[in-house]
């Protein structure tokens, strides 16, 4: 049984914010004025098997910078979405291009550009150290502040109730 009050059976497609969910909401400034933002290895982890388990993940964000794409591109992360100014027009495009219902999809995101997507989204998720408003709208609120294993939190459970966390008996072995 899951934390999560939803029937993540139906999940079949997951969106994630970048700044103040798969980062902290403290970005430090380069010498060069660009942010300079954390990974979380756990939260990379919980991803890549994701993807490699078929749930289909994808990145709508204002943010952008060097390296950024890469990382998700490493992780399979195909659909990648940066420097969004209306993020609810390309999560409806992602949609509809999967053939996703709205109950199929979970968007986790912090703050006020992530607010329209989270009304659409079946399951909305949000850090434990989101805006106000967020939380209050939110399906589900992880423990987890943002760049701290929000996706880690969202993605191990779902993967759990499909029975493929490496903790389940039928989920054991990186090439699976």
């Amino acid at each position: 049984m899951s934390k999560i009050d939803y029937d993540l059976n139906k999940i079949k497609g997951v969106v994630f914010d970048v700044d103040g969910v798969l980062s902290p909401s403290m970005v430090p400034l380069g010498e060069d004025g660009n942010p300079c933002r954390m990974a979380n290895v756990k939260d990379g982890y919980a991803m890549q098997l994701a993807v490699r388990k078929g749930l289909k993940i994808a990145i709508i964000s204002g943010a952008c910078g060097k390296g950024l794409e890469q990382r998700f591109h490493n992780l399979g992360i195909e659909d990648i979405y940066l420097k969004a100014g209306v993020k609810k027009d390309l999560f409806l495009k992602w949609m509809s291009e999967h053939g996703f219902k709205p109950e199929e999809v979970a968007y986790a995101g912090d703050d006020i550009p992530d607010s329209e997507c989270m009304k659409i989204a079946g399951l909305s998720v949000a850090p434990a150290d989101a805006a106000v408003d967020i939380i209050d709208m939110a399906g589900y609120v992880s423990p987890a502040n943002g760049g701290y294993g929000v996706a880690r939190d969202l993605l191990e459970e779902i993967l759990k109730v499909r029975g493929q966390w490496p903790e389940c008996d039928k989920a054991w072995g990186w090439n699976k």
